[in-house]
């Protein structure tokens, strides 16, 4: 899969122009890549055109021009645009209070590492977490994790032949049983695969 580079990036000047229309089409994209597994954990599947329009966004928000920053923003996101045979997401866990949200993520360690995706009746493939840095201290976890789950050739094959996707969570202190990907959702994520 293509990696976004230098060459095919707006200017901020031309990005200002296109930005109202672009920020519309992306919040419609995500809509059909988005998943709420339980009441607290939100899953967005990256692909190369939501990790342009946060590149975008990341060049516009500091002003960056410069041919160094701007690569330290590319080489900071295209490592989340899927390359052919995984999927890549944003894992966000959101608890409305700060008291409420410091004891969830407490109790919820290594959540992270226990999201899965299954392609038809293949094994579930766990979530690899967090290959930027790591988000786990010995308190707590983080709020925000990246994900990878990669998928072998027979997963791939199932999927892009129309087999039911399903995800969970098999984290004791935060379940969530198997859940049928929606046919948008699943037709979205066909995409990201080569």
């Amino acid at each position: 899969m293509p990696q976004i580079t230098r060459d095919s990036l707006l200017t901020l000047e031309g990005y200002a122009k296109v930005r109202p229309q672009m920020r519309t089409e992306i919040m419609a994209h995500k809509k059909n890549r988005m998943i709420e597994l339980g009441d607290h954990v939100t899953l967005i599947f990256e692909d190369e055109k939501t990790m342009r329009y946060q590149i975008q966004e990341m060049l516009r928000a500091e002003r960056t021009f410069e041919e160094s920053g701007i690569q330290d923003e590319l080489d900071a996101y295209n490592p989340l645009v899927p390359d052919g045979t995984n999927w890549k997401a944003t894992m966000m866990i959101q608890y409305s209070g700060p008291d409420e949200r410091k004891a969830a993520l407490a109790r919820l360690k290594g959540i992270e590492g226990r999201v899965w995706v299954q392609v038809a009746d293949q094994p579930k493939v766990f979530a690899i977490a967090d290959e930027d840095l790591e988000r786990e201290t010995e308190e707590k976890t983080s709020a925000v994790h990246f994900l990878r789950f990669e998928l072998d050739a027979t997963s791939i094959a199932a999927t892009k032949s129309g087999s039911p996707i399903r995800m969970g969570i098999d984290l004791d202190a935060y379940r969530v049983e198997s859940m049928t990907l929606a046919e948008n959702t699943r037709a979205a994520l066909v995409l990201d695969l080569a």
